[in-house]
């Protein structure tokens, strides 16, 4: 058929429409889609593209990713469901359908890998040696004249077993059918947390639906068709595509399921699968192949109008065991028994799909609804997701991608979260025996759980059990052995407990990080101030706490270079900066805030031991606070001005205190001030420490450098812009990481085109889209006022909007709207339960006080403009 410019003759036609698709993608999102739909009279191919509109079933929110054809690049297309405990990577075929699972605590290394494994620290013979050669470190530092030193290998130690988050190979489903296929779309819903995938071949329409149900601790695939019954269907596992894994022993464990025995590497790991296939008026069998070493066996499905998959996962690993009495083993039982119990128990209380598919929307509906957020976001029902994202440009951005982005975000820390263990760098999606950086759960899980409490998502809980039976049992033996520290806990990271300085060249840029306790404290800190749970408090939060401040009480040494008094941490390394020094702003800013959560929680932790609190308030009063202005106006990242202005290390790590602490935002000269600086007595104001800040940023860049290109830091800059109330800045750096950074599947990658994922910038996004919404940032005292500021970075992109259900600190729930990008309502309401900890709330908006009250039990506060 003549297109209406061949009709037209076409030669004028070659010239002017190239110039206006250049024009069109200048404009803003939105009238780019109205000149589309204009378009459409000078193109049908482009007016094709125009009309295709999402499928039936898709969620009315436009709250789902939506693609029409099947992935084939793990990181880039696959589609991601999970509970926690399990997860899996989807394809979203037709006849084969590829499922990738995973078991979050499948990971080779370890002591299941190297019987002497033992968390990369030395002898407890050591500890003088070791003593020893930290003082001549600390010696050399302050005796030099740079206040560096090159290396400080004699008190690291080789990695070991170190190991790496895994993934557990394929189930592969084959439907005996051929022909055509037509009508094709696959789709998250991620208002129901379920992948679904539409076909029609033959005459009859295919839909397959995916999820993993936390309840039942098992993930499900369903698939019906309108035909009279299904073609036959096959169930396999696979390891070929897995790289790394063993093979595996599959055999029959009964008629309808398949029983997968494997091991992560040789010797490691133990884990096992149940592969459960239920068909109602159908036939299943199972049928075991011995031709080789190992078995194998399929299921298969015949004479059916519907089947579904359930498979059951589970290792030998146990994080209780992670201690002294159980000699650091980490060895659970074996899995087997568990998994039948978890396999009856579900089968027992229900044989329906149905029930099974409401049980799990129920249960993620009921986290998810605490919450909502509008963009002014117009869902686009037109275009598939991957379209979308090629589309979208910095700086001009799309409110709907913006918005479904930010939701994407919440599902992802739900189906990762809620294991035994935290969410890790990927979450628990992983490919392949090795991933990068091991997928470890070292800080980079700091970024994960940024925007947790704010959305009111209860999945913390799994995060403070792995800090207390993974860092805290061997910290203490790290603590007392590496640095001759009597009381509290250290750690390095990951799942085994490995809490030494790992050596593998010069690496105390990345190692040498032993506030990493300090960092993570933010979280155990912010979970009572935001819930007001002291009785989780006094069990779980302050004992975690207490340690970390412990350890670094002890730690603290008086400056023998500039011979102020002050107190600080030697040796240090700005993460991951080459420089080994003292006094690193981010170590001083991190320690003075887990002081000060020390002394602001210590009444309702219930503790009698006041010589504790009266040596960190001793001590909190001698520490240099890590806020020095240098000599370019920056705020210095090492107590020795040596910043470079052309530095654009990834890292932000001296603005620790502007996000996600607090030693910048709510800095106070009287709490944080009064410094010696080349022998002249300064005492910085608040609006000369942003503005120094501000420096820093600036000249720290993009987040495009020579040394990194990833969406974290993107992600990062935009949250820390937002914090000094820039949206023009915090728009663009966020636009930005959308572009380069994010897949058409909307996973996060590390580079520019790169198929490593990183979640932590999808698990950060939404915390910066927060902090540019809601700021209510930490305080040193609970005397001070909580300030809390509306819209503070708001960009003209997103003229309407609202938020339900934030939470702030103090145990408040807030919702807001703005319109025509003026505030236009904001109601606080308190708990009716505070547990005693009534603070005074100062309501800012516009660079003004509106409003003021006591955080007094249900106390509700209107604000209307």
């Amino acid at each position: 058929m003549d297109s209406p410019i061949a009709l037209l003759g076409g030669r004028p036609w070659a010239i002017i429409l190239p110039v206006f698709h250049l024009i069109r993608r200048l404009l803003p999102q939105n009238i780019q889609l109205w000149l589309n739909q204009i378009s459409c009279l000078l193109s049908i191919s482009l007016c094709a593209s125009v009309i295709r509109i999402v499928p039936s079933g898709f969620p009315a929110s436009g709250n789902g990713l939506w693609y029409t054809s099947p992935g084939t690049r793990w990181a880039k297309d696959l589609l991601p469901i999970g509970n926690g405990h399990l997860a899996a990577m989807l394809v979203g075929g037709t006849t084969q359908e590829s499922i990738q699972l995973n078991i979050e605590s499948l990971w080779s290394g370890g002591p299941f890998q190297d019987s002497t494994y033992n968390g990369g620290n030395n002898l407890r013979s050591q500890r003088i040696q070791l003593a020893e050669a930290t003082h001549r470190i600390r010696q050399n530092i302050f005796s030099s004249p740079s206040g560096t030193i090159q290396n400080i290998a004699e008190i690291m130690t080789p990695a070991g077993a170190y190991g790496s988050y895994a993934g557990a190979g394929y189930i592969l489903v084959t439907m005996n059918a051929s022909g055509p296929v037509s009508d094709y779309t696959r789709w998250l819903d991620l208002d129901a947390a379920v992948q679904r995938t539409t076909w029609s071949q033959k005459g009859a329409r295919f839909v397959r639906e995916s999820f993993c149900s936390h309840p039942l601790q098992a993930c499900v695939q369903f698939i019906n068709t309108t035909a009279s019954t299904l073609p036959t269907l096959t169930y396999a596992y696979s390891v070929a595509a897995e790289m790394g894994l063993p093979l595996p022993n599959v055999t029959c464990f009964d008629s309808s399921t398949l029983r997968v025995r494997n091991v992560i590497f040789k010797p490691g790991m133990l884990y096992e699968f149940l592969v459960r296939v239920e068909a109602p008026g159908g036939e299943v069998s199972c049928t075991a192949n011995d031709g080789s070493s190992l078995n194998n066996a399929t299921l298969t499905v015949t004479g059916a109008s519907e089947a579904w998959v359930t498979w059951f996962g589970d290792t030998d690993y146990d994080m209780a065991a992670g201690d002294f009495s159980s000699n650091f083993s980490f060895q659970g039982p074996d899995p087997h028994n568990n998994l039948i119990d978890l396999m009856s128990s579900m089968h027992a209380s229900t044989d329906s799909y149905t029930a099974v598919l409401n049980t799990h929307i129920s249960d993620y509906t009921s986290l998810m609804d605490r919450f909502s957020i509008s963009l002014g976001q117009t869902p686009d029902f037109k275009l598939p997701t991957d379209q979308i994202v090629a589309s979208y440009q910095s700086h001009i951005g799309n409110p709907y991608l913006e918005w479904l982005l930010f939701n994407y975000g919440r599902y992802l820390l739900v189906s990762s979260a809620r294991g035994t263990l935290p969410a890790n760098l990927q979450g628990k999606w992983a490919d392949a025996q090795v991933n990068a950086w091991g997928s470890d759960s070292n800080v980079n899980i700091q970024m994960n759980y940024w925007f947790a409490e704010m959305t009111n998502l209860d999945v913390t809980n799994s995060l403070f059990n792995y800090f207390e039976n993974t860092w805290v049992p061997r910290g203490r033996y790290t603590a007392e052995v590496l640095y001759n520290v009597s009381d509290g806990w250290v750690t390095h990271n990951e799942i085994f407990g490995h809490t030494g300085m790992k050596l593998l060249g010069n690496s105390a840029q990345w190692a040498n990080y032993p506030e990493s306790n300090a960092w993570m404290m933010i979280h155990v800190w912010d979970h009572l101030d935001y819930t007001n749970d002291v009785q989780w408090w006094r069990r779980q939060g302050w004992p975690l706490l207490k340690g970390a401040a412990s350890f670094h009480l002890e730690k603290l040494v008086e400056d023998l270079y500039f011979n102020d008094s002050t107190l600080v941490t030697v040796p240090c390394n700005s993460p991951e900066q080459t420089p080994i020094t003292f006094g690193c702003a981010h170590s001083q800013q991190l320690i003075w805030q887990l002081f000060n959560a020390v002394e602001k929680g210590f009444v309702a932790a219930g503790d009698s031991d006041v010589e504790f609190l009266d040596a960190v308030r001793t001590s909190r009063e001698r520490m240099d606070m890590g806020l020095r202005i240098g000599r370019w106006g920056q705020l210095q990242e090492w107590k020795v001005d040596m910043d470079q202005p052309t530095d654009t290390h990834r890292h932000l790590s001296h603005l620790i205190g502007l996000y996600p602490g607090y030693a910048i935002t709510s800095y106070s000269p009287s709490l944080q001030g009064g410094l010696i600086v080349d022998g002249t007595f300064m005492n910085y104001t608040k609006e000369q420490i942003l503005k120094a800040t501000e420096i820093s940023l600036i000249h720290r860049g993009n987040g495009t450098g020579p040394d990194a290109d990833a969406g974290w830091e993107k992600v990062w800059r935009a949250a820390a812009w937002a914090q000094l109330g820039n949206g023009t800045e915090f728009y663009k750096e966020l636009t930005y990481a959308i572009e380069r950074n994010f897949a058409q599947n909307l996973f996060s990658l590390y580079t520019y085109g790169s198929t490593i994922f990183q979640i932590d910038a999808n698990l950060g996004y939404p915390a910066a889209v927060l902090n540019a919404l809601i700021q209510a940032p930490d305080v040193a005292s609970m005397n001070i006022p909580l300030e809390v500021t509306l819209l503070p970075a708001l960009p003209p992109s997103w003229q309407s909007g609202s938020v339900r259900g934030a939470r702030i600190r103090g145990g408040i729930t807030l919702d807001l709207s703005w319109k025509r990008g003026k505030l236009d309502m904001a109601k606080f309401t308190v708990d009716s339960d505070v547990a005693g900890r009534v603070r005074d709330v100062n309501v800012n908006y516009a660079r003004r006080v509106v409003g003021r009250f006591r955080s007094n039990p249900g106390t509700v506060k209107n604000i209307r403009f």
